[in-house]
């Protein structure tokens, strides 16, 4: 079963969530520093450490959902768990780069910003193609 089109989609969002948010930025200041996570770490802010372990916990919840093949529900429900994972971080960055940054001092929103709507979607797709395979053995299971 490792090699349904689930898998794909969940390998694709752990990338994101793991891999592309050191390449992209989250937000540019004015003074034309680039806000990106490895410059979250060393920041003091609790609210922004939390963005960068969000990103960690979202990437490491993709890659245990993949191997929890056997047993589709848990897979199913881990899945949401990510997806809600992903809606919180979603709101801290929006929160963050409207808020405490303050919008005076920010210029413009990095293309990092959307790496947890990406990521959503493509927990959703994977989620979709969950159910269709436990559609598929219940259906079987009748049969018998």
């Amino acid at each position: 079963m490792i090699q349904r089109i689930q898998t794909l989609y969940l390998l694709c969002a752990a990338v994101f969530s793991g891999g592309l948010i050191f390449v992209f930025s989250l937000w540019t200041e004015k003074s034309t520093k680039i806000v990106s996570v490895p410059d979250l770490i060393n920041d003091s802010s609790l609210l922004i450490k939390t963005i960068f372990f969000s990103y960690l916990l979202s990437a490491l919840l993709s890659v245990i959902i993949i191997f929890l093949f056997k047993n589709r529900q848990l897979q199913f429900v881990m899945g949401r768990l990510n997806m809600l994972i992903n809606f919180y971080l979603l709101g801290v960055l929006i929160y963050v780069s409207l808020t405490v940054s303050g919008e005076a001092s920010v210029s413009e929103k990095g293309i990092g910003m959307f790496i947890p709507i990406i990521v959503i979607v493509l927990l959703a797709l994977a989620n979709k193609a969950i159910k269709k395979d436990e559609d598929l053995v219940k259906s079987v299971d009748r049969l018998r």
